[in-house]
């Protein structure tokens, strides 16, 4: 009878034990519980969810099982599992904002800068305009001044050449001598203006037939100028002075009569042909750049 006591005891306890143990792990789960309430309210997370909870102890072996199976592990290990992926899927989302951010930034950079070139081009381009207008405004004002004076002179005609033809007693033909004068006077006044052409024919002899004389002489120079140099009749002043007093070449000399026959063909130029020069002024660069290509 002590022996069945004494084995029955030690299998009592052996056998209560696992029982205890259960129970000691349901009070502590019950105490966890009623605490988490407290140390869990706080969802200031990355994913914006309540932190993950230790593993309450289940069974007689509590958190560490060394007998768990498969879905135990895969229970225990899921929650972790899926958070780790939120969490991944959330530092991409916020690398993908970043670059965004960053492209963006980069984009408005670029198109202020963009602006300010075009700003600065748009105020090199004035600055040139402006220079023009201002070369404009000078060169205008000087042909201003110039026409002025044209103006004020276009009846002032100044001596510019003159030449003397002689001509034998009685006779009014050019010699060959007397055309090439007239050549090298008529070339020079080719494709002018501002010019005209004084002739004057002086004869020996008396009251009228000097003045003939004198008459057809003049016109054989008109005549040869027109017809073979092509200057305007308009251009030409004629006058046949007959035997009418020279001035001496002397200041002192007194005026005397001449013995045969001569003319003298004088070029007069006013400032004409000065202002036709400078209205066809040479093209500057500037307004080279202006002008459509």
């Amino acid at each position: 009878m002590n022996t069945r006591i004494l084995i029955t005891l030690p299998l009592a306890a052996v056998l209560a034990f696992p029982a205890f143990a259960q129970m000691s792990a349901q009070d502590q789960t019950s105490q966890t519980q009623a605490t988490s309430p407290a140390t869990t309210q706080s969802t200031d997370t990355g994913t914006g969810k309540q932190p993950l909870q230790a593993p309450a102890r289940e069974g007689f072996w509590g958190r560490v099982n060394p007998f768990a199976r498969k879905n135990y592990v895969k229970r225990q290990t899921d929650p972790i599992r899926d958070r780790v992926n939120e969490l991944d899927d959330l530092t991409a989302a916020n690398g993908k904002a970043i670059k965004d951010t960053d492209a963006r930034a980069q984009a408005g950079i670029k198109m202020a800068s963009d602006k300010a070139n075009e700003a600065d081009q748009h105020a090199i381009d004035a600055a040139n305009k402006a220079t023009v207008a201002q070369q404009s405004a000078q060169q205008a004002t000087t042909r201003i001044q110039t026409v002025e004076t044209v103006v004020g002179n276009i009846d002032q005609y100044k001596a510019s050449n003159q030449t003397e033809i002689r001509f034998r007693p009685g006779q009014t033909v050019l010699s060959k001598n007397a055309k090439d004068a007239l050549d090298e006077m008529a070339n020079t006044v080719k494709g002018q203006r501002g010019y005209i052409i004084e002739v004057q024919g002086f004869s020996s002899g008396k009251g009228q037939i000097a003045i003939s004389n004198s008459q057809k002489m003049a016109e054989s120079v008109v005549r040869y100028m027109v017809l073979n140099h092509e200057i305007p009749v308009y251009r030409i002043y004629l006058v046949g002075m007959g035997n009418a007093p020279v001035a001496g070449t002397d200041a002192d000399a007194k005026t005397k009569h001449i013995s045969g026959g001569r003319v003298e063909i004088s070029l007069l130029k006013n400032d004409l042909e000065q202002l036709s020069s400078n209205s066809a002024a040479p093209v500057t660069s500037a307004d080279q750049s202006q002008q459509p290509k």
